[in-house]
């Protein structure tokens, strides 16, 4: 198939699988009138690679995922490297989710704390007026 229908069975561009040729995760076969040609595999190469980045991987996370299915591995993530960078990631993942928690507490404080020192500076009426009972006067 030509560079045009990989990308529209991919969900990609022409000049994102170009981008990826130039990184070295895509490589097209030249027909005898230099056109570029991919096959099936190419489809579901290119699909890991745009479910990676979906996920938040960088382009390069994607390479060992590229390289098991070039592999001949049915799946991206069937080889070690594969699952290192799963790990990796996670890891990454869990140590932000750590952060937003303490930025959420940290922030959950101050509105407490606001909040407490907002009702403090209210001024406070004893008295009740006329007309704040309905009556006009």
């Amino acid at each position: 198939m030509r560079i045009g229908e990989l990308a529209e069975r991919a969900g990609t561009t022409t000049r994102t699988l170009r981008y990826y040729e130039s990184r070295g995760l895509l490589t097209a076969r030249r027909t005898g009138n230099g056109y570029r040609a991919y096959g099936e595999q190419d489809v579901q190469l290119v699909r890991q690679i745009r479910l990676l980045q979906d996920f938040g991987f960088e382009l390069e996370d994607t390479r060992p995922f590229v390289e098991c299915l070039q592999a001949g591995h049915p799946e991206g993530d069937a080889c070690p490297a594969s699952l290192e960078v799963y790990r990796r990631k996670l890891a990454e993942l869990d140590a932000c989710l750590d952060r937003l928690g303490a930025v959420r507490a940290q922030l959950s404080r101050q509105l407490a704390r606001a909040e407490l020192l907002a009702d403090e500076a209210a001024p406070r009426c004893e008295l009740t007026t006329d007309w704040e009972d309905g009556d006009d006067g």
